[in-house]
């Protein structure tokens, strides 16, 4: 048996990425998904891949009826809902000074607004339950400040923060609420042109780990606090990202790599 063995799963941004790996390692651990998503194409190929137990549903994570169609959608189709993975994301990258309103609206309409929208749909039935854990896909850009990616960045850290508030407030009624904080990551977010694994390696030389994360990775860490092994884990931010956060190994110093 697996460590989500009968859980029941909404994986949001599930259909690709870090959510297709998120949905493909609950499986496999045992639980039922549903894959939560715009993308209609590979959410509904996704959920054929993995079978009976997982199915796929449109969703608009900015929607606060999106939300409450699918709570009542994964209620109907399982029974009940033990996970929630907040996972749908967007990047932009663009200065501050060059940024329209809508642009920084959009990103945190997504990034942070989605997640907070959520918590509030699936809360509910959890606290009936007595029991839930919900997992906040954050990113080390909610952990430091990055030139270009202020939109994304501020949404991250509201996020990070927003992990906090819920924890507190829900830890009573028996729901976990964590954050993962992912760095580099070999999907189309990160590596949108598709670049070979060894020519992106190579931007990842001045950090500890010195390659790109794998969705795999990441998905595995969310698996643990979904799971009954994170019992005593809430309001804890995990980062995956190779040792990104740290900090950079400076060129030509004692302990660099080669030195």
């Amino acid at each position: 048996m697996g460590k989500l063995q009968d859980r029941v799963a909404i994986i949001t941004g599930g259909a690709r990425g870090m959510g297709a790996a998120t949905s493909r390692v609950f499986a496999g651990e045992g639980a039922k998904i549903v894959i939560a998503d715009l993308l209609e194409h590979e959410g509904a190929a996704l959920a054929a891949e993995i079978g009976a137990a997982a199915r796929y549903r449109h969703h608009d994570v900015t929607d606060e009826a999106s939300w409450a169609a699918l709570v009542d959608f994964a209620k109907g189709e399982f029974g009940r809902i033990d996970i929630l993975v907040n996972n749908a994301g967007v990047l932009l990258f663009k200065g501050l000074l060059e940024m329209e309103k809508a642009e920084f609206e959009r990103v945190h309409a997504v990034n942070l607004i989605g997640p907070f929208l959520g918590i509030k749909a699936v809360a509910p039935t959890m606290i009936a339950q007595g029991k839930g854990a919900i997992v906040n896909i954050s990113s080390v850009d909610g952990m430091k400040g990055s030139n270009s990616v202020g939109a994304y960045s501020s949404s991250k850290w509201g996020l990070r923060g927003l992990t906090k508030v819920a924890a507190m407030e829900l830890g009573h009624k028996g729901i976990r609420v964590n954050s993962v904080h992912p760095g580099g990551v070999n999907t189309i977010m990160a590596n949108h042109d598709a670049r070979p694994l060894d020519e992106v390696n190579r931007d990842y030389q001045r950090q500890p780990i010195q390659r790109i994360g794998a969705p795999e990775e990441v998905a595995r860490v969310s698996a643990f606090l979904a799971s009954d092994e994170a019992s005593y884990v809430i309001g804890a931010e995990i980062t995956v990202d190779g040792g990104m956060i740290i900090g950079p190994y400076y060129e030509h110093m004692p302990g660099a790599p080669g030195v």
